[in-house]
């Protein structure tokens, strides 16, 4: 009996490399997750932000040994990662230089760094070769599955207008509990004196067009939210948008009047 073919997916990246004695603190204090107790093999995802919380670039961070981290990122923001820590080095015992690995999303069991972007189980695999005769995902069947997790990706959900709360991102990448670090102070006084007037949410469209980007929601002539992401699914498109949180859930929405409804 043949054994069922692997599926794996392309998703380019751009690794930054903190090593050194003073690694550890040295991340602690400038990303928004507890870094500092991981494990060897441990990873978690984290995002370093200005100190109005706004997103300059979500990571995953893999603890590689007690003084060597490895920091994920998209490809576009490799640099600017980079050149962030470096600004607030100051007398760290840390080196901080880009690295270059291929790496592949697995999805499914197997070995590498977890991954929960796609609402399956799945990792990203480094410096091996994908299984022999591996289906690959084209990027629009990884693009749905990220859409349908409700996953936010950066330049669509995620840009200088969105706080973290809004996209989801402090239940996956930020701790409420760990010391001070570059946007912290707004962040919790949202999640403890307040919360977000809009949220990230999936829609169904009633159409196989997807609308543009930044396309208007509306309920009943009113403007309630803004498309983000939108792929086509079998007769019909998903989409992942903002919305504002007085919206119900079986709200009767429109997409440049396309019927939509609230996933």
């Amino acid at each position: 009996m043949n054994e069922p073919t692997a599926t794996v997916a392309r998703r380019p990246r751009a690794f930054v490399r903190v090593q050194g004695p003073d690694a550890a603190d040295f991340l602690e204090r400038m990303v928004s997750n507890e870094v500092a107790g991981l494990e060897t093999g441990g990873s978690r995802d984290a995002l370093l932000l200005t100190p109005k919380a706004r997103v300059i670039a979500p990571l995953r961070v893999l603890r590689r040994a007690e003084t060597d981290f490895l920091l994920l990122t998209e490809p576009e923001l490799g640099p600017v990662v980079r050149e962030q820590l470096l600004r607030a080095r100051f007398a760290a015992k840390v080196e901080i230089e880009p690295e270059e690995h291929a790496s592949y999303v697995l999805l499914g069991a197997g070995a590498g760094i977890p991954s929960e972007d796609y609402g399956v189980p799945a990792v990203e695999v480094l410096d091996a070769p994908e299984p022999a005769g591996a289906r690959v995902l084209a990027p629009a069947e990884l693009e749905l599955l990220r859409i349908r997790a409700g996953t936010p990706a950066f330049g669509a959900e995620i840009d200088d207008r969105v706080l973290p709360a809004e996209a989801g991102l402090v239940e996956r990448a930020v701790s409420l509990d760990k010391g001070c670090f570059p946007g912290q102070e707004p962040i919790a006084r949202l999640h403890y004196r307040g919360h977000a007037n809009r949220a990230l949410r999936v829609l169904e469209l009633d159409t196989t067009d997807p609308p543009a980007y930044d396309a208007e929601i509306q309920l009943e002539g009113k403007a309630v939210g803004r498309i983000t992401s939108a792929q086509r699914d079998n007769g019909k498109v998903l989409a992942l948008a903002y919305v504002r949180v007085e919206v119900p859930d079986d709200a009767e929405l429109t997409v440049d009047a396309v019927p939509a409804h609230l996933h």
